[in-house]
């Protein structure tokens, strides 16, 4: 039964993310909304304050309410009252984000068939945590916006909770739990497999006319990689909850389209953000793996690019580098531990203000040709490189003619220097610009080097 169907009975009713056990974001304005009966009056009482906050629903029985909360504690109740009282109870208030994506964004804890998470039975002996709360939505599909999801209830952190759980999403989460001494609650809503254009509402696909949107009315069968059908089910219904930022992790089915790829993803931002109406929170996203792809959708280099594109169109986001995270055999990489810590970098710098924490992987800067060798100088290497004693083999060198040969690299004060005897005058470089690589550069304080190409070829 849907929220709207509801409306007409006299007791409040809430969509399922407002629930028991809930974690609230603290200090700040949070909003809480649901349906009661037409034109009646509702008034929320949060026990932190026991200030009223009331309102009245409208025609169509919705109505909503911002809520000040405090720092971060509890648990605390909230009522809801339109004449008959519903009050919900285990309430924490700490930090709240959201984790979305595609499959390594949705593989749970305990792997997929055949795919395991690297240390999966020790996350789940270490995870009974009352203080961290996970909510995950089920699957959906719609071409219009709905007001409400299905989804499992707010979680305590535990074996059976954990286990069903993104194990990018719930490292993080714990990561920020430990680190902060606070509460943390991380919404899940995710499906493998999935373009960015599904995640996209209609009027963030307005800059790309050549991208249909069906109506409702539609007879063409709904399938998830529909542009805005995930958006309508699994984004849409949790518009507006109070939260810190997102993180994200999609793009391999998204090879398509690399010269779009940058675009799309800084049109989603832009509207996720300005729909919340709660100011540009931070939105961090990994850069796809490597992977031995063996299909039509197209390289994963391209896509790689565009998302390092990104940076520069999206406010307030950051990109973790997976190029040394990856499995030539499984599009799945079992080690999503690294992953994890790599975002809780990203937030505790700057998101939470942790000086002094590196986070950002290094990114090519400039190249200085001097005849048959080439210098290459990077960005976020301030105490300089290291390939923790693995030789550096991830380097191409190209001439006039376009052909790329291995490149034998050595690291010297300020940066990399390149040879290759195939190449006698060299004018580009690519760094782990393929499908499936081996690449182990890093800065001093292990974040590897992003990939990169300087030719446009």
């Amino acid at each position: 039964m849907s929220v709207c169907s509801l409306s007409a009975w006299a007791e409040v009713e809430l969509p399922a993310v407002i629930a028991d056990s809930m974690v609230l974001q603290q200090k700040t304005e949070v909003a809480l909304w649901g349906t009661a009966k037409s034109h009646s009056k509702i008034t929320v009482v949060p026990s932190w304050s026991n200030k009223p906050y009331s309102t009245v629903a409208g025609a169509d029985g919705s109505w909503r309410v911002l809520v000040a909360t405090p720092v971060a504690g509890g648990p605390y109740t909230i009522s809801f009252d339109d004449g008959k009282k519903k009050v919900l109870k285990d309430i924490l208030i700490g930090e709240v984000w959201i984790c979305s994506g595609q499959s390594n964004m949705e593989m749970p804890v305990k792997g997929f068939v055949n795919q395991p998470v690297l240390h999966s039975g020790e996350m789940l002996m270490d995870s009974r945590n009352p203080r961290i709360r996970l909510f995950r939505l089920e699957r959906a599909l719609s071409r219009k916006p709905e007001s409400n999801c299905k989804a499992t209830s707010w979680e305590e952190a535990g074996p059976m909770s954990v286990k069903e759980f993104s194990a990018v999403g719930y490292q993080y989460a714990k990561i920020l739990e430990e680190k902060l001494k606070v509460p943390v609650g991380m919404i899940m809503t995710t499906w493998g497999g999935t373009v960015i254009e599904a995640w996209m509402n209609k009027r963030s696909l307005e800059a790309f006319p050549d991208i249909k949107i069906l109506t409702e009315t539609d007879t063409v069968k709904i399938n998830k990689n529909e542009p805005t059908v995930l958006f309508n089910a699994m984004i849409n219904p949790l518009v507006g909850y109070g939260i810190k930022g997102m993180i994200w992790y999609q793009g391999e089915q998204n090879r398509v389209n690399p010269p779009i790829y940058d675009r799309l993803m800084a049109g989603l931002v832009k509207e996720w953000r300005e729909i919340w109406k709660s100011g540009d929170w931070p939105f961090y996203y990994v850069q796809i793996a490597p992977y031995g792809y063996n299909d039509k959708l197209g390289p994963a280099a391209p896509l790689r690019e565009a998302q390092q594109k990104a940076l520069s169109l999206i406010p307030h986001c950051g990109m973790v580098v997976s190029i040394d995270a990856g499995e030539e055999k499984s599009i799945h990489p079992a080690n999503k531990t690294v992953i994890s810590q790599r975002l809780a970098y990203w937030a505790l710098a700057n998101t939470y203000g942790w000086e002094g924490l590196p986070y950002a992987s290094p990114v090519y800067r400039s190249m200085k040709v001097s005849k048959d060798t080439v210098n290459v100088n990077l960005d976020n290497a301030p105490n300089g490189l290291t390939s923790f004693g693995k030789p550096i083999d991830a380097f191409e060198l190209a001439g006039d003619d376009k052909h790329f040969f291995p490149a034998r690299a050595r690291i010297v004060s300020r940066g990399i220097q390149l040879l290759s005897d195939s190449v006698r005058a060299p004018v580009a470089v690519r760094y782990a610009y393929k499908d499936w690589v081996r690449a182990d550069l890093y800065n001093t304080e292990g974040l590897p080097v992003a990939p990169f190409r300087t030719d446009g070829w």
